[in-house]
């Protein structure tokens, strides 16, 4: 009996030996994320939004120093009010266009492309081997004044002779479309793939028409890929300035990322504007984020 009980003992005691060192693993597994996130985000954040407080030496562009001078985000709400407005529009109406044209791609990839699946999901990535700043470019050729688009436009009367595509919001928001498409093919499409599709037959059984099933059953069982796909789609389409550059007009078009950019790169002494602009998009998205994931989100996200 006194053998059984020290055993029973030495067992209990080796369980709770692995299990003080097991309790540590998940510590130690988040580390290198943790590590990653303060040196790449917060220090940088916290950087950013004292260097948006800072004030410009007078009489000497270039110079400023540290202060607590909330004024350049009055100046960023005054001055480029418009740009932000812009900046959300654009991307908002980016993403509603992906989600337009990218959940009936992701359906037929999920249920209808069969052995088409694996060409189907290759030509959806497959734009990310080329470089952004390229596909834009491409983008400004399709839509050209004598590009195939406008020609076609033009020959189907549908636009007048002398219009154009090209330095207008229509050719910024194809842009945007485009470039960030597969950010919101890929997350429905694998929460499409995996859903049970006993459920969604279920609904046939139920005598469910069509439509009925899908607004009931499948976008429901997708609305975590549909909500990780538009925040995926928004965020980076709201801060963008390459396709606004390129494919944009010099003021008509511009998003405060071609602000930001102009106020760091090229205007003398404008790191406090462009930081107070910088922090205030960022934290306008957080609230519009935070706003979006408690309207739609589910109780696998939120």
């Amino acid at each position: 009996m006194s053998v059984m009980a020290h055993a029973t003992a030495a067992q209990s005691g080796a369980g709770e030996a692995t299990a003080k060192r097991g309790g540590w693993t998940p510590y130690w597994l988040l580390l290198p994320g943790l590590l990653w996130l303060v040196v790449f985000f917060i220090v940088p954040t916290v950087q950013l939004f004292t260097v948006s407080l800072q004030s410009q030496f007078p009489d000497y562009p270039g110079y400023y120093y540290r202060d607590v001078n909330v004024g350049n985000y009055a100046t960023a709400f005054s001055q480029f009010l418009g740009h932000f407005g812009r900046s959300l529009f654009f991307a908002g109406l980016a993403t509603i266009f992906g989600f337009l044209l990218g959940y009936p791609l992701a359906y037929a990839m999920a249920f209808k492309a069969g052995k088409w699946r694996n060409v189907m999901m290759i030509c959806v990535i497959a734009p990310f081997f080329t470089s952004f700043i390229l596909r834009t470019i491409a983008w400004r050729q399709i839509l050209a004044d004598e590009g195939p688009v406008v020609s076609t436009l033009k020959f189907l009367h549908v636009m007048p002779e002398n219009g154009r595509i090209t330095e207008t919001a229509i050719a910024v928001v194809a842009g945007l479309t485009y470039n960030f498409l597969p950010f919101m093919v890929l997350p429905i499409y694998a929460s499409l793939e995996r859903a049970d599709p006993r459920l969604i037959e279920a609904g046939g059984d139920l005598y469910a028409n069509g439509f009925t099933t899908f607004r009931t059953v499948t976008l429901p069982l997708s609305m975590p890929g549909v909500l990780a796909g538009t925040l995926l789609t928004f965020i980076p389409a709201a801060g963008d300035y390459v396709n606004a550059e390129l494919l944009g007009s010099d003021i008509s078009t511009k998003m405060v990322g071609n602000v930001i950019e102009s106020q760091f790169f090229k205007v003398p002494g404008g790191f406090p504007t462009a930081a107070s602009l910088s922090f205030t998009l960022m934290a306008l998205i957080l609230v519009l984020v935070m706003v979006y994931v408690r309207r739609f989100g589910t109780e696998e996200l939120v």
